[in-house]
């Protein structure tokens, strides 16, 4: 992160404006929206900025070339004159006295960038791209105009005018953000969303006593399927609970990308497993989980794929219900059907497959315990999760109980992500493979005729693939 995001408090700022055109008219409206002071210094004035300083007492014209010392006394330069040397000499002497300059439409020269803004005020939605992708931003604040209310500020008012009064009441800060949260979800944001305030105040006040007097909500669990990697397939529940959590316990299969969109001051536990080496036992994880809801926690089980799938969320629920915990389930994408999706593989096809199975190939005492005869079926597709340390034993097994040394396979490693890699094969040749002595945890083993579907309906990684 190259540039550091702040909101500036501009009630006591002087900013000087160096030129007077239209690129500068539209600096001189956006910080018209502030109470700063502004300075425009120009030898020429467009209509626009002319205007501008008829209309706004905060607004000095002075039309003139620029001067050196127009410097002093100001803490933000914004400079739009098509002068390259007179930005980049403005530029310098601003540097030099440590002075925040922007010369507009050149980031070399900038010490600071202004956002693209959303703004409902009191809320203000920022957002910056560094400079590189101005166009890519501008699309996203579309994005977010269209679907923010307009009258969100609604809120941002009310929470504003009862501020004091709740952190007088709560001394606590994690208390303060539950009350608030329970506010603003709740029946009383409505109410304010729908412009009755004086009912949202009367619920506000009789929620805010019972608050005080230890009348609020128990700690909760939340089994959270992070899907297969991508962030883009969380459900917008996950996401949701992701900002709402207090800790969020999370394993080795929860991408980094994933993590990014836990909210900020969250407590963040890992009990990740890997092959031989279980960081956190599951009987521990299972009273970890018990414990912290008891303690009043808002606990994020954040779980890689799905939690019914092959994901012990059962056992986990289960210690749950002992300890008399509440508990919600919020499915994921399992890996099964990322890995195939993204690999251009249906785990179904008309002509190919029309059942599947998903099982485990882990490993116990170098052998996989599982009913082989069963496996081998004819139209069928199998998914192995965990089974690339024991890929020779599945291929031997299959071939032993009828299933052909030519049956095409597939290993898909990292999933949904961008290093996603995706090896093909036969039972038989697939070992073999140099490639697949490359190849990581998490990887996913589908086995069937529907691989061979992977060569032309492959469409997410076509350059990372190994035949």
């Amino acid at each position: 992160m190259k540039y550091f995001p702040i909101f500036v408090d501009a009630e006591h700022i002087h900013c000087l404006l160096v030129g007077a055109g239209e690129v500068a008219a539209r600096k001189c409206e956006l910080l018209l929206k502030t109470p700063a002071r502004i300075t425009i210094v120009s030898p020429w004035v467009s209509d626009t900025v002319s205007r501008l300083a008829s209309e706004h007492k905060q607004i000095t014209l002075i039309e003139r070339k620029f001067k050196d010392p127009d410097i002093e006394g100001k803490q933000m330069i914004f400079v739009a004159t098509d002068d390259e040397q007179v930005n980049k000499h403005i530029h310098d002497i601003a540097h030099a006295k440590n002075l925040l300059v922007n010369v507009v439409d050149n980031t070399p020269l900038c010490k600071f960038i202004t956002p693209s803004i959303v703004d409902r005020s009191p809320i203000i939605i920022a957002m910056s791209s560094g400079g590189v992708a101005p166009v890519l931003l501008r699309y996203i604040r579309q994005k977010l105009e269209s679907v923010i209310p307009a009258n969100i500020k609604l809120l941002g008012n009310f929470s504003e005018k009862f501020r004091n009064r709740v952190k007088g009441a709560l001394s606590s800060v994690t208390d303060r953000r539950y009350f608030w949260e329970e506010v603003l979800d709740g029946d009383i944001g409505e109410s304010v969303l729908q412009g009755n305030d004086e009912l949202a105040e009367e619920k506000l006040d009789k929620a805010l006593i019972a608050y005080k007097n230890g009348n609020k909500p128990a700690g909760q669990v939340y089994l959270v399927g992070a899907g297969p990697g991508d962030p883009d397939l969380l459900t917008f529940r996950a996401l949701r609970l992701m900002q709402k959590a207090d800790i969020v316990v999370y394993d080795r299969l929860v991408s980094p990308d994933i993590l990014e969109l836990v909210r900020r001051d969250a407590e963040k536990i890992y009990v990740g497993k890997a092959k031989s080496n279980h960081t956190i036992p599951q009987e521990e994880i299972n009273e970890l989980l018990a414990k912290e809801a008891l303690a009043g926690n808002r606990v994020v089980r954040l779980k890689g794929g799905d939690p019914f799938i092959f994901g012990r969320g059962g056992e986990e629920i289960e210690t749950l219900v002992e300890h008399g915990v509440d508990f919600q389930v919020v499915p994921g994408i399992t890996a099964a059907s990322g890995a195939a999706s993204y690999a251009g593989i249906p785990l179904t096809h008309r002509d190919h497959a029309q059942s599947v199975t998903f099982t485990t190939g882990h490993l116990k005492d170098n052998t996989i315990n599982l009913n082989w005869p069963a496996l081998v079926q004819q139209n069928h597709t199998l998914v192995f999760y965990m089974g690339l340390t024991g890929l020779s034993i599945i291929c031997e097994k299959l071939i032993e109980h009828g299933m052909s040394k030519t049956m095409p396979i597939a290993l898909v490693q990292a999933a949904t992500r961008s290093d996603q890699k995706v090896v093909t094969g036969t039972l038989e040749t697939i070992v073999d493979n140099p490639t697949t002595a490359t190849l990581k945890p998490p990887t996913l083993i589908i086995v069937g005729t529907v691989v061979e579907l992977h060569e032309s309906l492959n469409w997410f990684t076509q350059g990372n693939v190994d035949h």
